[in-house]
């Protein structure tokens, strides 16, 4: 079971420091926010008065108390409220350490009020029109009760516990929705799947949705550099937290622990608005695949061109959001239907991304699959299947150390869709390898393209993405596999999306070639005539790490990466290509 499979390490407290704000300390109790006035002099000043319910105990069904803050406005007329679920401090939008994120990324702190949650919605806006915000201290976080999980139908369970309550308070419409982005976009698919019956829509804004696919144990690899930083610097609490590092390094294969940490996406049948991008190496390919397996018939999928952070508080994305809560929440007959079911972007990579490009699913009805074959002789990538078989290679820790295949398009080609490699290969001097793929833009010169995803482009942000940080600046649609875990889950794989079973390990023999199938993410790429399109291939991370200041993963890679190409070995990229 599961829950036998959990490991348990000691909680800290919640105390002063760097996640501590200005509302962390426990002081239950009903107060008046006064318009005009700001909780610190970085922050928005409030256009509205507002009600704080602070830290009004909530009990779950298994008794644990949780703890929650509510805003809500001045008046007995009743409102929606929207529910921010995470880890971390209810209090924590004012702490140095959110002040510090949002100048990394280049955005004012004067945009929210600071009463918001990190990563949730400002209780200054939302209460402004009409709607009340709860951000909770989950389970075993802060003064709740209980052990903490991590990305988990626990959490599923609790937050399901927390919709019924928050649905009959005597303040409440009896609608309840959720937003947030990443580990708050998460918790949705986990609270949706569980059906309360108050839960009106969800406003998943990039999150994981595989907790072993997409954050410790990506291609199969132990990469648990920023599961480390979330274990570290969250879940503080007078209990315990789940160790998902030791976890990780105890069940390395697929097991009931980890099934656990996936949500049940065919109950996930609520109103659903889906903000993603093509950049953000944690968080993309689960906000894709909970996109497509959602059954829910009434769900939306906005596609942007920048970073999670500065995408969630831009003033007409709010707006956008606004318009799909009134009408789910309120009833509202706001034209809302209308909305294109898909709204994707296009980069360029030089200044000219389109965006809100409208389709009716994902990739558009206009995109066909294309084999681009590698030619190990030539460096090529063509349509046309080299007849001749030959290899190409790299030696582990040389320089260079990885093999790439260019190809270049002679008219306008833009890419939309889902990438994947299919590629023979073989180890010389080993029994295994990681491999990572990156398909990258090139310009008609063949100089690489890349694009900040955030306002700041200073120094210190060159610096973190120089080879690292990948959320903060696009190269390319990257992925990865170690090939002893090549084995693929027949039922969820599909024709555009490979998915590998990661339960069992096939190591390889002296000799032996083999054929993997990679999914890269998901991209939207605009190529000019003349512009370029490179595959890389490596044994090592083409694109670094995720965030600033955390653990690189260092492959277990030795001895040679032989690629094989032609005949009956035909490696090939397929590319989701747009034909009108």
């Amino acid at each position: 079971m599961s829950d036998d499979q959990k490991v348990y390490a000691p909680s800290h407290p919640l105390e002063p420091g760097g996640r501590y704000g200005i509302l962390s300390d426990f002081e239950p109790g009903t107060r008046t926010l006064e318009a005009g006035s700001r909780i610190a002099p970085p922050f928005k000043s409030l256009p509205v008065d507002i009600v704080l319910d602070k830290d009004v105990a909530v009990t779950l069904r298994d008794g644990v108390t949780i703890h929650v803050d509510v805003f809500r406005p001045v008046g007995a007329e009743k409102v929606p409220v929207i529910v921010a679920w995470s880890p971390y401090g209810k209090g924590q939008g004012t702490s140095a350490s959110v002040q510090g994120i949002f100048g990394m990324v280049g955005l004012d702190n004067g945009i929210v009020s600071g009463l918001e949650k990190f990563e949730g919605p400002d209780p200054a806006y939302w209460c402004a029109r009409g709607y009340a915000i709860c951000n909770p201290d989950i389970r075993g976080v802060a003064h709740s009760e209980g052990d903490s999980v991590l990305w988990d139908r626990q959490e599923g369970r609790d937050c399901h516990d927390l919709i019924e309550w928050l649905g009959v308070q005597e303040w409440c419409t009896g609608k309840v929705a959720m937003s947030g982005t990443s580990y708050l976009a998460a918790s949705q698919w986990f609270t949706a799947a569980e059906q309360p019956p108050h839960l009106a829509a969800i406003n998943p804004w990039e999150g994981v949705s595989d907790v072993y696919r997409d954050l410790v144990m990506r291609g199969g690899m132990p990469d648990t550099g920023f599961a480390g930083q979330l274990q570290d610097n969250s879940f503080f609490g007078n209990g315990q937290k789940e160790d998902i590092l030791t976890e990780a390094e105890r069940y390395p294969l697929m097991n009931g622990l980890w099934e656990n940490k996936i949500p049940r996406f065919e109950k996930i049948t609520v109103p659903a608005y889906v903000v993603a991008s093509y950049s953000n190496t944690l968080h993309t390919a689960g906000t894709f695949r909970a996109w497509r397996r959602m059954e829910s018939e009434d769900k939306w999928l906005r596609i942007h061109n920048s970073q999670e952070w500065p995408d969630y508080y831009d003033e007409a994305n709010r707006e956008d959001l606004r318009r799909f809560f009134d009408r789910f929440l309120k009833g509202e007959e706001n034209g809302w239907e209308r909305t294109p079911r898909v709204r994707y972007s296009v980069l360029d990579l030089q200044g000219g991304d389109r965006v809100n490009i409208p389709a009716d699913r994902f990739p558009p009805a206009e995109v066909t699959a294309a084999k681009y074959y590698l030619d190990g002789s030539s460096r090529t990538l063509s349509t046309e299947a080299p007849a001749a078989e030959a290899t190409a290679g790299y030696t582990v820790g040389s320089n260079p150390d990885a093999v790439s295949f260019v190809t270049c398009f002679e008219r306008e080609t833009t890419l939309v869709g889902y990438p994947k490699a299919h590629l023979w290969v073989e180890a010389k001097g080993a029994d295994d390898m990681d491999l990572f793929v990156l398909v990258q833009k090139l310009d008609a010169y063949g100089t690489p393209l890349q694009q900040f995803t955030v306002p700041n482009q200073g120094a210190m942000v060159q610096d973190v993405t120089e080879r690292g940080a990948s959320i903060l600046r696009y190269k390319g649609a990257d992925g990865r596999l170690r090939v002893s875990m090549r084995h693929l889950d027949k039922a969820l794989s599909t024709e555009d999306v490979p998915a590998h079973s990661f339960d069992r390990v096939e190591k390889l023999s002296p000799g032996e070639v083999v054929d993997v199938e990679i999914d890269l993410l998901p991209i939207g790429l605009a190529f000019g005539a003349g512009e370029q399109l490179r595959l890389v291939i490596s044994g090592r991370s083409l694109l670094g790490t995720m965030m600033p200041g955390i653990r690189e993963y260092a492959p277990a890679n030795t001895g040679q990466h032989i690629v094989h190409t032609g005949g009956d070995r035909a490696s090939y990229l397929r590319l989701p290509v747009k034909t009108v």
